[in-house]
């Protein structure tokens, strides 16, 4: 069987909510081993809603709708349904006894909006909700099965994790889950990967090969169908291995490892401690090495001029004016670690080209360095920037360096 989702609110179209949502309840399919072909938004329209559900039904076995279903006039998901159905909109007389109850417990009279939402299409299966007032439903028709859950985060998770689930379980015979695991790749960019672990990705089945790229890390997802997460990893396992292979001491992680985690215990492991200088990045790298290293991160110097750099340079010790950007960044790095006594110093030097307004992949050159008791070691990247995508590449770039050196690998 394979499902479908429907987000239904004007306020996801025009951006006012991020639908998180429809991720959640992806990821609980997935784990239960049911297909997700489509997620499709719409707004509070009710023919356009009645278009994209029918479309649905027409390719989907399962159609999961999401919000529509409480009091105000914009709330048209029950009728859109009764519509793509055939059915007619009735009230639930439980439902209304039980809105009834809960209204005169909080102390509040029920309107005649709020009766709304023990309104259902004729012949569905209610599902109630103890976390709010709307009674989510499901309506069964030869074309396929539609289930209608609130909005509200909380509401809609107790509601898929303890009914929606176990029915769909129950009614599709589901005996098998997805179960994946995620190697956490550094170094190296998307194209490389695919490079070298392309051939798994096209020949993958179960388990399939995909890739994820982020700024400064790609992750390699290897999901298997199996009955038990036990089966799954048995599955899993000689995918890793040859993964392993290709990438060797590129991959970092595992799941829910990350690169600040893992630096972090390598800080403790070595009984050492960090500081940091930096100026583009603007405070990502000590962010991101904080984060990692706890107590163990001194202290964090933030610049934005060569004015103030090379003033840092001179109170560690360090002679400006430098020849170039890796030298200054080299100079940055011993005087941070000197200044404040700490085991590493790491310095992430940028400089722009031009007035640019990108926020991704800025022309330029950046510096990384390390300094620490066995000398430095140094990383040159070709672009620099301000924007969000290049803070966070160059915290990444930082973190990764810094285990390399710990761990004593090669660069």
């Amino acid at each position: 069987m394979n499902a479908e989702i429907v987000s239904i609110g004007s306020e996801l179209l025009l951006g006012q909510i991020v639908d998180t949502n429809a991720s959640w309840i992806a990821q609980r399919l997935a784990a239960s081993g049911v297909n997700l072909f489509y997620k499709t938004t719409v707004g509070d329209n009710l023919d356009r809603m009645v278009d994209i559900l029918d479309r649905a039904l027409d390719r989907s076995d399962v159609v999961i709708t999401g919000g529509g279903i409480g009091p105000t006039q914009d709330d048209l998901t029950r009728e859109a349904i009764a519509k793509v159905t055939g059915r007619e909109v009735v009230t639930d007389p439980e439902s209304l006894e039980e809105l009834r109850e809960r209204f005169q417990k909080r102390g509040f009279i029920l309107t005649k909006n709020n009766e709304r939402q023990a309104q259902i299409p004729s012949g569905a299966i209610v599902v109630k909700n103890p976390n709010g007032t709307a009674p989510a439903f499901i309506v069964e028709t030869d074309r396929g099965v539609t289930i209608s859950l609130p909005g509200v985060p909380f509401e809609m998770k107790w509601l898929v994790d303890n009914e929606v689930i176990p029915y769909l379980r129950e009614k599709y015979g589901l005996t098998q889950m997805i179960h994946y695991r995620v190697l956490k790749v550094a170094d190296i960019g998307e194209s490389a990967v695919d490079d070298r672990i392309g051939h798994l990705i096209a020949d993958s089945k179960n388990p399939t090969v995909g890739v994820l790229a982020h700024p400064g890390q790609v992750d390699v997802r290897i999901a298997a169908l199996a009955e038990s997460v036990d089966e799954a990893n048995k599955l899993i396992e000689p995918v890793d291995a040859e993964v392993r292979k290709l990438l060797g001491d590129n991959i970092f992680a595992v799941d829910d490892e990350t690169i600040e985690s893992v630096v972090g215990n390598l800080v403790k492991e070595n009984n050492a401690t960090v500081a940091t200088c930096e100026d583009l990045s603007g405070g990502s790298v000590a962010s991101a090495i904080q984060k990692a290293a706890d107590s163990a991160f001194l202290q964090s110097s933030i610049v934005n001029s060569n004015e103030a750099l090379e003033k840092i340079a001179r109170t560690g010790g360090e002679t400006p004016p430098f020849s170039d950007g890796a030298e200054r960044a080299a100079a940055l790095a011993r005087a941070i670690k000197k200044t404040t006594g700490a085991t590493y110093g790491i310095a992430v030097h940028g400089t722009e080209e031009g007035d640019q307004r990108t926020e991704n992949l800025g022309r330029g050159e950046t510096y990384i360095v390390v300094s620490g008791p066995n000398g430095e070691r140094t990383r040159h990247v070709r672009s620099a920037g301000r924007g969000g995508p290049d803070r966070q590449r160059a915290a990444m770039g930082a973190l990764s360096l810094f285990r390399r050196e710990l761990l004593g690998l090669p660069e």
